[in-house]
C-alpha cells in the first residue's frame, strides 16, 4: 500500500504529521536493510552443546533482491559469525561495532542488483551473553536431574542466536534440522527424527522473532484432538489434567470469530518458572509460564490469549514495535471474545475491568517515563530498547480502543463482519497502525461519521490512560461493595467493629478473578481523600484481614499472591517484606517479578538489591536487564 486512500479527511487532519513516507512503516528496530530483500524461504541449523552452553549453527536464506544494495547487512547481537557465503562462495564481511542496544550489524560485502536471486548462508555460534537463550542447569527444574534449554525471541532477541533480519517486517517459511540429546520441540511440526536430530517445517511465512526452541526431559500428552501439552514427566499430569476439557473450544470459538485454524496443529509447552512472560505465541507451540497451572483452571485465560496470537501477532503481524498494540491489543480483544462466548458476555467485561485495573497501575508505575511508554503508538525511532516499551499499554489500551471501536460502531453484531476481513487482508503480511485505520475506514465506508467522532488524537498519541468504556459491572459489585466496606470500617478505627463486619465468609465463594479485583480495589483507595493503609487504622485493619482472611496466605495462585503481598506492602506490614523477597525466588514472570521488585525498592532498597543479586542467576536474560534498569543496578 503506498497510501492511505480510504481515510476520512478529518482522520487525516489528526494523523497527517506523523505518517510515514512509506507503508508499512520501516521498523527503526533493526540494524538489517531488510526493504531491499524479500526472504523466499529460510532453513535453519542448530546444534545444542549443554555441556558448553552454546549452539552452533547455519543459516541459510533464498534472497530475492527488491532494490540494488552495496551490500547485504543483517542483525547480530552478541554472536560468533564463523563464515558466509553467497551462492557456496566463500564472501568477505565485517561485524561493525555494537550500537547499544540493537546490537552489530553484519555488513556482507557485497553488491546485489535488482531481481537477483540467491543463497546466502551463514555459520555461526552464540555466547555467554546470548540473550535469546535460557540454559538452566538441572537444579534449576522442577524436576532436577536434566539440563532444560529454551528461547524468548521477541522482541529483538533472535539476532543474538543467529544472524536474521531481526524484524517482524519480514516472514519466511522455515525448515528446522536440530541436533539435542534431549527431546526437542520447535516452531514447526516435527516430521522425523533421526537418533538426536529433529526435523521439522513451517510452511506458513512467519517473523525470525516467532523462531523457538525448547530442548529437555519433556513429555507429551493429549489435550484436544489437535493439541498435545508438553511438560517435565513431575508436573505433566497437572498440566494436563488442568487443559484437557478447554483447548479445542478456545480453538473452535476463535475460528468462529476470525476464520479457520491454519496451522498444522497447537501445542502447549508449560516452561519453567524462569520463563518471564506469562505465554509465549511461538507457532503451533505456545510457551506457557507455570503460574498458569494453579489447579483450579483460574488462569487459563492466558492459554485463549496465546491461542489468538495464532491470527493477531501470527498470521497478521505489527511491522515494527512501535505498532506492537496491533499484536497485543487485537489479541487481548480475541481472548476476550472467546471468553465471552464461552461462560458469557458479563465474563467479558469481568477481564476486561481487570484489565483496566492492571492498565492503571502500569501507568501509574511508570512514574515520569509515562509521558513517552504509555501511548499506544510507540516512537522507538532513536533506536530505543524496545523492551524498555513492554508494558501493559500495547494490550490494554490496544484492548480498550477496539471495544470501544465495537461499542460505538453498534456491538457485536455490526463490529463483527470486520474481524475475518481485516485478516484475511493482512493475512501473512505485516502492517502498521495507520494501515489498520485504512482498512477500518474502508469496510465501515457508511460508517465515518461516527468514526470522526472517535477522539483519534487521545487513543493514538497521548499519555495516560485512554476514554474509559462504559463496562457491565453485574460480577465486580460485590467485590467493590466489600472493599468499599472495608475502607469505611477501617475509617473508624474501631477493632471491635471490624470483628462484627469481617469474617471469612466474605471471600469463601470468590472466584480468584473476583478476588484480584477485590485486592486491586483495596489498593486503588490508598491516598484517596487522606485514606492511608499505612496508618495506625490501616495496620490495624490489615492485621485483622491477615487473620480473617488467611486463605490468601496459603494461596498457589500467583495472581493472588501478587496483589495480597502489593496490599501488605502498601501498608507497610514488616513481616511482609523477607516473604515477599522469598517468593521471588519462586517465579521468573516479570508481570509479577519487575512490579514486586519496585515495591520492595519502595520500601527497603537494600533488600531489593540483595533479593536480585541472590537470586539473579535463576532469571532469564531480558528479565535480568529490566531488573537491572528498575533497581539501578
Amino acid at each position: 500500500m503506498s497510501s492511505l486512500s480510504h481515510i476520512s479527511p478529518k482522520l487525516r487532519d489528526i494523523i497527517g504529521s506523523r505518517l510515514p513516507k512509506v507503508f508499512p512503516e520501516v521498523d527503526a528496530s533493526t540494524n538489517s536493510n531488510y526493504r531491499h530483500f524479500e526472504v523466499k524461504a529460510t532453513d535453519l541449523y542448530l546444534d545444542v552443546n549443554f555441556e558448553k552452553s552454546t549452539v552452533t549453527g547455519e543459516v541459510k536464506y533464498q534472497l530475492h533482491v527488491k532494490d540494488d544494495a552495496e551490500s547485504i547487512i543483517l542483525d547480530t547481537s552478541f554472536l560468533n559469525v564463523k563464515q558466509v557465503t553467497i551462492d557456496n562462495k566463500e564472501v568477505e564481511f565485517e561485524i561493525e561495532p555494537r550500537k547499544e542496544p540493537l546490537g552489530s550489524p553484519l555488513v556482507i560485502k557485497q553488491a546485489v542488483k535488482k531481481a537477483q536471486q540467491l543463497l546466502l548462508t551463514s555459520k555461526f555460534e552464540t555466547t555467554d551473553k546470548c540473550t535469546a537463550l535460557q540454559w538452566c542447569d538441572p537444579e534449576q527444574t522442577d524436576g532436577g536431574d536434566h539440563p532444560y534449554l529454551y528461547s524468548q525471541g521477541e522482541p529483538i532477541h533472535i539476532r543474538s542466536l543467529f544472524p536474521c533480519f531481526d524484524t517482524p517486517s519480514i516472514k519466511s517459511p522455515f525448515t528446522f534440522r536440530v541436533k539435542s540429546p534431549l527431546y526437542t520441540l520447535l516452531s514447526g511440526k516435527t516430521y522425523k527424527q533421526e537418533g538426536d536430530v529433529y526435523y521439522a517445517k513451517q510452511p506458513i511465512p512467519i517473523p525470525v522473532y516467532l523462531v523457538s526452541i525448547a530442548s529437555g526431559n519433556l513429555v507429551g500428552a493429549d489435550v484436544g484432538p489437535r493439541s498435545k501439552v508438553y511438560a517435565e514427566p513431575i508436573a505433566i499430569d497437572a498440566c494436563q489434567k488442568e487443559l484437557k476439557d478447554d483447548i479445542e473450544d478456545f480453538i473452535q470459538t476463535a475460528e468462529g470469530l476470525v476464520f479457520k485454524y491454519e496451522w498444522a496443529k497447537y501445542d502447549l509447552l508449560v516452561l519453567i518458572k524462569s520463563m518471564p512472560f506469562g505465554g509465549m505465541e511461538n507457532c503451533e507451540i505456545s510457551h506457557i509460564n507455570p503460574t498458569c497451572i494453579t489447579g483450579d483452571k483460574q488462569n487459563i485465560d492466558v492459554i485463549a490469549h496465546e491461542l489468538a496470537h495464532s491470527w493477531s501477532g501470527n498470521l497478521v503481524t505489527n511491522c515494527s514495535w512501535d505498532h506492537f498494540w496491533l499484536n497485543e491489543g487485537w489479541t487481548v480483544y480475541l481472548e476476550r471474545r472467546i471468553v465471552g462466548v464461552l461462560h458469557g458476555e458479563p465474563s467479558r467485561h469481568f477481564s476486561a475491568i481487570i484489565g483496566w485495573s492492571d492498565l492503571e497501575y502500569s501507568i501509574k508505575s511508570m512514574g515520569q517515563t509515562a509521558q513517552r511508554y504509555s501511548t499506544l503508538i510507540q516512537d522507538l525511532k532513536d533506536g530505543s530498547d524496545p523492551d524498555d516499551a513492554f508494558s501493559t499499554v500495547p494490550y490494554e489500551k490496544g484492548f480498550n480502543l477496539l471495544f470501544h471501536l465495537e461499542q460505538v460502531l453498534g456491538g457485536t453484531s455490526v463490529f463483527d463482519p470486520f474481524i475475518p476481513y481485516y485478516f484475511s487482508k493482512y493475512k501473512y503480511k505485516s502492517l502498521d497502525s495507520y494501515q489498520f485505520l485504512d482498512t477500518l475506514y474502508e469496510f465501515f465506508s457508511d460508517k465515518h461519521e461516527i468514526l470522526d467522532k472517535v477522539d483519534w488524537e487521545t487513543w493514538l498519541y497521548k499519555f495516560g490512560l485512554p476514554p474509559k468504556p462504559k463496562f457491565d459491572t453485574s460480577l465486580v459489585d460485590e467485590c467493590y461493595d466489600l472493599a468499599a466496606k472495608w475502607v469505611d470500617v477501617t475509617k473508624k478505627d474501631s477493632k471491635d467493629l471490624l470483628k462484627k463486619t469481617f469474617s471469612s465468609d466474605d471471600i469463601s465463594n470468590f472466584t480468584g478473578n473476583q478476588t484480584n479485583v477485590f485486592l486491586d480495589t483495596l489498593v486503588s483507595y490508598q491516598g484517596v481523600e487522606g485514606f492511608l493503609w499505612n496508618s495506625k487504622e490501616g495496620e490495624q485493619a490489615l492485621t485483622f484481614m491477615r487473620e480473617s482472611y488467611s486463605v490468601y496466605d496459603d494461596s498457589k495462585n500467583a495472581e493472588v499472591i501478587f496483589r495480597w503481598y502489593r496490599l501488605q506492602l502498601t501498608g507497610r506490614s514488616k513481616q511482609y517484606y523477607q516473604r515477599l523477597a522469598d517468593w521471588l525466588g519462586t517465579i521468573g514472570r516479570m508481570k509479577f517479578v519487575r512490579p514486586s521488585y519496585r515495591m520492595l525498592n519502595d520500601v527497603d532498597p537494600q533488600l531489593a538489591k540483595d533479593t536480585f543479586l541472590k537470586f539473579e542467576p535463576i532469571y532469564h536474560p531480558i528479565c535480568r536487564s529490566m531488573i537491572r534498569k528498575d533497581l539501578h543496578l
